[in-house]
């Protein structure tokens, strides 16, 4: 697609990726519950061997505290992945505090490292999660030179084979998080998109006209819609058939993108119908690029198996705040608009 409006989709790109961001914020949060219910009951499960029951308590109570005021005191209501990762970093100190009292490298609390290395792996990327599985080996090197006093060369090989795990699963998930993200990329623009043209949809319209909308009431601004109806549309589907009326729509999309401006956003109205989105327009421009699309396309053919077909559009236009305060009510003034000069210029052909 073309001259989308690059400034509007920017806004709802970040808009999107805020939501993403918040999904991922309520994952990770779980996932710092379980971690502390995790520890809690293997500190309070009968048997274990814990050498310093207090040190774990207190990291248990500091890691619940973190929790509470990092993420529903609402101090920063913003989601970021900048915080998405102080809390991975947390969840790598909190673990490291109570691997040492509970048998460091041998203790079967190991594998909760785990946990930070996937939430990274899956939130903030391949790089990121390969920095987490460094920074858990820093980590498991830190607990057994505390108990052991340092490593030895010797035990190099151990500690890659006990770290290897912890490589592979970051590796695989940050894979998997990666196919899922081509995934939902291809299923958005899908969503957004219309197939034939690769204009936006009326779905993804109506979300970026409401949020100029929004901007041009709160900061005084001026913007234009402009609607367009092709005339011949069934004319050229009885007469040459569906194949030809497809190239028709796809010509007027065609035009229609060349014409506007970056700021601009077109899309896919209905079967026949174009919208554009004039971003701080006036009366003159909006005429202006309403006519030049008029007549671009009836000056444009389309060379169907050897048969030249000539199309022609209606247009309408509404002005905001001329024309309406409610976005609804601007669509269906430049509705109203495009059916009366549509039936102007078929009555003197009719006539004649």
């Amino acid at each position: 697609m073309k001259k989308l409006g690059s400034d509007l989709v920017e806004d709802i790109g970040q808009e999107i990726e805020q939501d993403e961001i918040k999904g991922f914020a309520r994952s990770v949060a779980e996932v710092e519950w379980l971690l502390l219910i995790l520890v809690l009951l293997y500190l309070l499960a009968p048997g274990t061997a814990v050498s310093q029951r207090e040190t774990v308590i207190g990291a248990l109570v500091a890691f619940a505290v973190f929790i509470l005021i990092f993420r529903y005191l609402n101090f920063y209501k913003r989601q970021t992945r900048l915080k998405l990762t102080v809390e991975t970093l947390v969840m790598v100190a909190f673990t490291t505090a109570v691997l040492i009292p509970t048998g460091g490298s041998g203790s079967p609390l190991l594998n909760l490292y785990l946990l930070p290395i996937i939430v990274a792996a899956l939130t903030l990327g391949k790089w990121y999660s390969l920095l987490m599985v460094g920074l858990v080996s820093l980590c498991y090197v830190y607990v057994t030179a505390d108990l052991q006093g340092a490593v030895s060369f010797a035990g190099l090989s151990a500690l890659l084979a006990k770290l290897l795990p912890f490589l592979l699963v970051a590796f695989i998930t940050t894979m998997l998080a990666s196919d899922i993200h081509i995934a939902r990329s291809r299923i958005k623009a899908l969503s957004e998109t219309d197939e034939m043209t690769g204009l936006f949809n009326m779905r993804a319209f109506s979300r970026i006209h409401r949020r100029e909308h929004d901007k041009a009431e709160r900061y005084g601004r001026k913007y234009a819609l402009l609607l367009l109806d092709m005339d011949n549309l069934k004319y050229i589907n009885d007469t040459y058939g569906h194949e030809a009326g497809n190239k028709a729509i796809v010509l007027v999309a065609n035009v229609i993108t060349r014409l506007i401006r970056n700021t601009d956003v077109a899309a896919r109205y209905g079967g026949d119908e174009f919208i554009v989105l004039l971003t701080e327009a006036d009366e003159a421009q909006t005429e202006e690029i309403g006519r030049r699309i008029r007549n671009s396309i009836h000056n444009t053919t389309i060379d169907f198996q050897g048969r030249m077909i000539r199309v022609s559009a209606s247009l309408g236009l509404a002005m905001y705040p001329r024309d309406g305060s409610d976005h609804r009510d601007l669509i269906t003034r430049a509705d109203r608009e495009m059916y009366s000069n549509k039936e102007m210029a078929r009555s003197p052909a009719e006539a004649g």
